[in-house]
C-alpha cells in the first residue's frame, strides 16, 4: 500500500496522468496512524507499559538520518551549482530540521501549488505532520491505555467522530477560490480567504491543506481503526472465514482510490472551485477507502494481501520513505522550478535517479543506522586498523568542512529570484528582488486630459523568509484631477505582467497581477467602471489561473457594454481548465457584438519559442513584443519595434 501511495505521488509531482496523485499522502497518513497505534497497543499488551524513550529512538533512527542526508545533498547542490537558491533554502532547511515545514510554509505564505519557484524541499510538509504525530500520539496513547485496553473500541469510535468533525469544519471554512485571491479578488464568495494570527494574514486554504490539525483526519482514522481492527484478534473471531468478502471490499477500496487519483483535481474544473472536492469529502473518502483496503490486506487469508505482497511492490514499499524524500528534489533539479511538466524522457531519467539514490540511502544509511551499526562502529573505533581510522577521519573532516561552508553560505545568502519567469515579474515591476504577488498598474506615457506626476515611493515586497523595501519610481495621476475614461484599459494576469512595460509604451493603461483569478478581474473592471475609467477600448486576458464560471464571465462582460471594441485574448497554458475557458472566450462574439477575439493560444502554439519552458509566460523581449503587437494589430495601431 505504501508502494502504491508513493508511486501516485511521484507521478502527480511529475505532472503526468494523475491529477490527484497527491492523495497518496493521505494514504500514508492513514497507514501511519494505523501501524503506530497498533504497535503501541501491542507493546502495552506485551510489556504492560509503553517505553516513550525507545519509541522515539526507533522513530528518529528511521527518519532523521535519511532526511539529513537529503538536506545535505540539496544544500551542497545549491552551493556548487545554484547559488541563487541559497537565500530561500535557508528557512526551508531550518524548518525541515525542526520538523515544522508545514507551519513554516503557512506562516511564510508559500502556497502548496505556487509555480515558478525552485523549491526542492516543499514536499517535506507531510513529513513534518507525521513527525509531529509521532511526538504527540504516544503521550496520548499512554494516557488512554492507563484507562484500560477494554475501553479502546469506544475510544476508536470517538476518534472516528473527531475525524469526521474536523472534515466538516474544513468543508465549512475553506474559501471557494484561489488561495491567493483576497479582498476584491475573493469575489465576496463564502468564508474569508485569509485570517489574522500572531500579527500575520494567513491564507485559509493553505492553512487547511498544510495544517497539522486539518490534515490529522487520515491519521486519526488510522488510529481509530487500529483500536477496532486488530489482525490477530480478527483471526480468532467469526471474520476469520470472511477473506473473500474482504477481498471484494478491498478491490472496491483500491478502485475508489484509483478513481479519486485519476478524476479529482486540486483546482477542479467540474465545480469551478479550488480545493472544493478535497475539503468537501474528497480526502475523507480517500481515508475511508484506505481503511477498507487495510482491512482486506491484513486478513491472513486474503488474496489481495498476497497480490500486493509481490516482490516489485515490496521493494518499492520498503524504500517508499527514500523515494518520497528524494524524488521531489531530483524533479526540481531537472526542471529548475515548480509547475513545469516533466517530459517522458525527463520523467524516466528522474525515476532512475530517484530509485538509485533511494536504494543507496536504504542500504548504506537507513538500514545500518536503524540496526544500530553506527553505534557499533563508534564503540569499536579504538579497535580499527590504522588505515580505516585514517579514512574515517578524512571522510568526517571533508564532510565537516563542506557542511561548515554550506552553513556560512546559507546564513549569509540573500534572497533572489531563481529563474527567468520569476525574474521577469520583478523586471516588470522594476523591483530588485522577486515579489511574492505583484500587481503592476502602469500608466502610459501620455494619458489624455490627465496630469501626471512622478514620485519615488518605498514599496514593501514580501518574500518567503524576509521582507525588503525597495524604492520604485511610479507614475500616477494627480489626485486633484477628475478621473477620465482611459483610451485603452488592459486587464490581465501574470502573462500580461511580463508585457506591461511595452504595452504602456504603446499608450495602454495596464492593470495586471500574478495569480489573478477571473473573479478578481471582474471586481477590478467593476471598480474601474464605477470610477469612469473604462473608455472605448478594453483589452482582457484572463483565465490562465483557474476555471471561469459563466457567472464570472457575465460579470466581466457587463462592464464592457459601452466600449466600442473589447479585445479578449484566448489563454495558453498546460492546465486542465484552459480548453473550457477558451471555449467560453471564443463564444463571446455571438452574444457581445463589440467583442473581438485575439487568438493568443493559436499564435503561441505556432511560435513556441516566444514562451518559457512552462509554455505559458512570455519569454524575453521577443515574447513581450509579439504579445503587445498582436494586441496593437487588433486595435488597428502601429506596432512597436
Amino acid at each position: 500500500m505504501r508502494a502504491l501511495a508513493v508511486m501516485a505521488v511521484m507521478v502527480y509531482h511529475a505532472h503526468q496522468w494523475l491529477t490527484a496523485g497527491f492523495l497518496g499522502v493521505e494514504v500514508f497518513f492513514v497507514i501511519s496512524g494505523y501501524l503506530i497505534t497498533l504497535l503501541l497497543i501491542s507493546e502495552h499488551e506485551r510489556d504492560g507499559r509503553i517505553s516513550l524513550r525507545h519509541f522515539w529512538i526507533r522513530r528518529f533512527r528511521r527518519l532523521l538520518p535519511a532526511l539529513y542526508v537529503a538536506l545535505m545533498l540539496v544544500g551542497l547542490y545549491c552551493l556548487l551549482f545554484f547559488r541563487e537558491a541559497l537565500g530561500r533554502l535557508r528557512g526551508d532547511i531550518i524548518a525541515a530540521v525542526t520538523y515544522s515545514t508545514n507551519w513554516f510554509q503557512i506562516f511564510s505564505g508559500q502556497g502548496y501549488t505556487a509555480a515558478f519557484d525552485f523549491v526542492p524541499l516543499r514536499h517535506l510538509w507531510s513529513l513534518a505532520v507525521e513527525e509531529q504525530f509521532y511526538l504527540i500520539w504516544p503521550l496520548v496513547m499512554l494516557v488512554l491505555l492507563r484507562k484500560g485496553r477494554d475501553r479502546l473500541p469506544k475510544i476508536g469510535l470517538c476518534l472516528f467522530g473527531i475525524s469526521i468533525a474536523i472534515s466538516v469544519a474544513a468543508a465549512i471554512l475553506f474559501h471557494p477560490g484561489s488561495s491567493t485571491a483576497c479582498g476584491i479578488d475573493g469575489g465576496g464568495v463564502g468564508p474569508p480567504c485569509t485570517f489574522g494570527f500572531a500579527g500575520r494574514q494567513l491564507e485559509t486554504n493553505n492553512f487547511l491543506y498544510l495544517g497539522t490539525i486539518t490534515r490529522s483526519t487520515g491519521i486519526l482514522l488510522g488510529a481509530a481503526f487500529a483500536m477496532l481492527w486488530r489482525p490477530v484478534a480478527i483471526m480468532r473471531g467469526p471474520l476469520r472465514n470472511k477473506s473473500r468478502t474482504l477481498d471484494l471490499f478491498g478491490l472496491l477500496g483500491l478502485a475508489t482510490l484509483g478513481w479519486l487519483c485519476y478524476k479529482m483535481e486540486l483546482y477542479t474544473s467540474f465545480t469551478a472551485k479550488w480545493y472544493g472536492p478535497l475539503f468537501r469529502g474528497g480526502m475523507l473518502l480517500a481515508g475511508l477507502a484506505t481503511l477498507v483496503v487495510i482491512a482486506a490486506v491484513t486478513h491472513r487469508r486474503s488474496l489481495i494481501g498476497r497480490a500486493l505482497s509481490n516482490p516489485v511492490l515490496n521493494w518499492v514499499g520498503t524504500r517508499s520513505y527514500g523515494l518520497y524524500l528524494f524524488h521531489w528534489p531530483i524533479y526540481q533539479i531537472i526542471r529548475k522550478q515548480a509547475g513545469i511538466k516533466l517530459s517522458v524522457t525527463e520523467m524516466v531519467l528522474a525515476l532512475l535517479l530517484t530509485c538509485s539514490v533511494a536504494e543507496t540511502s536504504y542500504r548504506y544509511v537507513e538500514t545500518p543506522i536503524r540496526r544500530g551499526h553506527l553505534s557499533q562502529w563508534w564503540a569499536n573505533r579504538r579497535r580499527m586498523s590504522h588505515t580505516r581510522r585514517r579514512n574515517s577521519i578524512l571522510i568526517v573532516s571533508v564532510l565537516g568542512f563542506l557542511l561548515g561552508v554550506l552553513g556560512v553560505s546559507l546564513f549569509t545568502a540573500k534572497v533572489k529570484c531563481t529563474n527567468d519567469i520569476e525574474c521577469s515579474f520583478a523586471d516588470a515591476a522594476s523591483l530588485a528582488g522577486p515579489p511574492d504577488i505583484t500587481t503592476v498598474s502602469v500608466v502610459p506615457t501620455a494619458v489624455p486630459d490627465a496630469t501626471a506626476t512622478t514620485t519615488t515611493t518605498p514599496l514593501a515586497v514580501t518574500i518567503p523568509g524576509e521582507t525588503t523595501t525597495t524604492a520604485i519610481e511610479t507614475t500616477t495621476t494627480a489626485t486633484t484631477v477628475v478621473p477620465v475614461a482611459l483610451d485603452v484599459f488592459a486587464l490581465g494576469d501574470s502573462v500580461m505582467t511580463g508585457a506591461a512595460t511595452k504595452l504602456s509604451q504603446a499608450g495602454i493603461w495596464v492593470d495586471a497581477k500574478e495569480s489573478r483569478q477571473a473573479t478578481a478581474g471582474a471586481a477590478v473592471l467593476e471598480e474601474a467602471q464605477a470610477a469612469g475609467l473604462l473608455g472605448d477600448f478594453i483589452v482582457i486576458h484572463m483565465g490562465t489561473n483557474g476555471p471561469m464560471s459563466d457567472e464570472t464571465v457575465a460579470r466581466i462582460m457587463a462592464t464592457t457594454v459601452r466600449a466600442k471594441v473589447v479585445l479578449v485574448l484566448t489563454v495558453k497554458a498546460d492546465v486542465a481548465w484552459v480548453a473550457g475557458n477558451n471555449d467560453k472566450i471564443r463564444a463571446l462574439p455571438a452574444t457581445y457584438p463589440n467583442v473581438t477575439i485575439v487568438d493568443w493560444e493559436a499564435f503561441a502554439n505556432e511560435h513556441p519559442e516566444l514562451l518559457y519552458s512552462d509554455h505559458t509566460h512570455l519569454k524575453g523581449a521577443a515574447g513581450t513584443t509579439a504579445f503587445t503587437n498582436l494586441i496593437l494589430a487588433a486595435l488597428g495601431r502601429a506596432p512597436i519595434p
